[in-house]
């Protein structure tokens, strides 16, 4: 069972910011950037988001938007970038990252962060979310 699906099912610690019964946010716990988000559905069997069926693909589409949207609330930052990459974890998830210059989005530049500072993010979005 992979991460994403241990962390679905509750089974790994996850930095939880809100989920509904399709999908699930969580700060990535390995960012690229402080408030780096990932946005996940529940119940799929692909690693390839052009393999969700519409219906789940738009869901994840509306949950991602309204994650995005309470992220640049909170975040001070230029824009909320989008990625769908899932080379790391065969699947499907969408990277929400905050971005002041296209550097940001360097993958391999991961930054240290405390699970303190994580918390404290996590608190902040979730005042948010409504």
């Amino acid at each position: 069972m992979n991460v994403f699906k241990q962390i679905i099912k509750g089974k790994i610690k996850s930095y939880k910011i809100y989920e509904n019964k399709n999908n699930i946010a969580i700060l990535d716990k390995y960012p690229i950037i402080y408030g780096h988000t990932l946005c996940i559905p529940k119940n799929i069997k692909t690693g390839n988001i052009f393999n969700l069926k519409i219906k789940k693909y738009i869901s994840l589409m509306k949950f991602t938007y309204k994650m995005a949207n309470i992220l640049k609330k909170i975040i001070k930052c230029k824009k909320i970038s989008l990625s769908v990459v899932g080379l790391e974890i065969d699947y499907v998830h969408i990277h929400l990252i905050p971005i002041n210059k296209i550097s940001d989005l360097n993958f391999k530049n991961k930054i240290k962060i405390t699970n303190k500072k994580l918390i404290s993010l996590l608190k902040k979005i979730k005042k948010n979310i409504s």
